[in-house]
């Protein structure tokens, strides 16, 4: 079973967008760009390991889904995007917490080439 991962972003196609462009990737990918669409996914998909979520959200959208996701899930691990590395940023630092954090060594390994 892949492990899932849930991607928060302003935008639904942005998110779309990472998915396609992480394929390769053994991952199942469920994505929300609003509250309430995180609380149904965190809700009703038990087997999210852990939440990714982009830069594009006002600081108070972050403040609130973090405190959301803790409450729901404490069992998660939030990882939010910098600003500064702009939309271009994001699929290369949503693989690189994937990789390091979701994915076994082994898959790592296949992954990266």
């Amino acid at each position: 079973m892949k492990p899932v991962v849930l991607l928060i972003g302003k935008l639904p196609h942005v998110i779309g967008n990472v998915a396609e462009q992480l394929d390769h990737l053994p991952i199942q990918w469920l994505g929300a760009h609003d509250q309430p669409e995180v609380v149904r996914q965190l809700e009703t998909e038990p087997r999210i390991e852990c939440v990714i979520m982009g830069a594009g959200l006002d600081d108070q959208t972050r403040g609130d889904l973090i405190g959301i996701i803790a409450a729901l899930r404490p069992d998660v691990c939030i990882h939010l995007k910098d600003r500064s590395s702009g939309p271009e940023g994001l699929v290369p630092f949503v693989e690189q917490v994937v990789q390091m954090r979701v994915l076994p060594q082994p898959q790592r390994a296949a992954a990266m080439v």
